[in-house]
């Protein structure tokens, strides 16, 4: 893992982002993801920094993973947490600290930025393997429960 690099994701990362979060998709929830979605979906992270950002892992100039930070205010808290998303590891590189490298990124950051409270992120319920990655890191479970409409 010496060789590693996590760095913020480029405009010449896109294509591969897009790809990793179709084959989470397909991995973790057997969907499809439409190309008319995901493509300007993660372009528009790129084009509108308020959205979030992407952290990658690279090795020997090849991207081996990576994942988007959003942004969501408390005001029980008065400040930010950020939201780890779009965890996608290439899985030759799994189990190796992929994960560990960007997290860590993402915590140093979070302790060098003014108003941030905390780091929150949320995990499909039969992925235990990434359950037990976050609880291994450090992270609890909450007592929420998270509901949606989709529009």
């Amino acid at each position: 893992m010496d060789d590693l690099i996590i760095r913020d994701g480029k405009i010449s990362d896109v294509k591969t982002i897009v790809r990793f979060q179709k084959d989470m998709a397909r991995e973790t929830e057997n969907r499809a993801l439409s190309d008319d979605y995901i493509n300007p979906g993660v372009m528009s992270v790129f084009n509108e920094a308020e959205k979030g950002f992407y952290l990658v892992a690279e090795s020997n100039g090849e991207v081996v993973g990576s994942l988007l930070v959003t942004y969501e205010w408390s005001d029980w808290r008065n400040g930010w947490f950020w939201w780890v998303q779009s965890v996608y590891v290439e899985k030759e590189w799994r189990r190796k600290g992929v994960y560990r490298h960007l997290n860590d990124e993402v915590t140093q950051r979070c302790q060098k930025t003014r108003g941030v409270c905390g780091i929150r992120l949320y995990v499909e319920r039969n992925n235990t393997t990434a359950q037990n990655v976050y609880k291994n890191l450090g992270m609890k479970e909450t007592d929420y429960l998270l509901y949606e409409v989709e529009l």
